[in-house]
């Protein structure tokens, strides 16, 4: 009957090493717990960016005004009947 309950002991303190110490236990699933909500917000933000250029994509597909404006800001497009005037200022000179 001794042998018995050390058997028993033995198997219990293998199972709880196993448990705390070894693959898949319980400090390593916390563990990923945190790793899964990190990426589960990097990944929220990078489906935003992602609607956010859709939205840009399908903008620039079917509207003339957003290609006009990106023209108009990244290439200095003038349109029909404007006139562009650049206006330079020159740096301040310390005394």
């Amino acid at each position: 009957m001794r042998l018995v309950l050390i058997g028993l002991a033995l198997v219990v303190l293998g199972l709880q090493a196993k448990l705390w110490f070894g693959e898949g236990s319980i400090p390593e699933v916390l563990q990923l717990r945190v790793a899964v909500t990190e990426q589960e917000a990097s990944n929220e933000l990078l489906r935003l960016r992602n609607q956010a250029l859709q939205a840009e994509v399908d903008d620039l597909k079917t509207g003339l005004d957003a290609i006009e404006e990106r023209a108009r800001l990244e290439m200095g497009m003038v349109g029909e009947g404007e006139t562009f005037f650049h206006i330079v200022t020159q740096p301040r000179q310390e005394p």
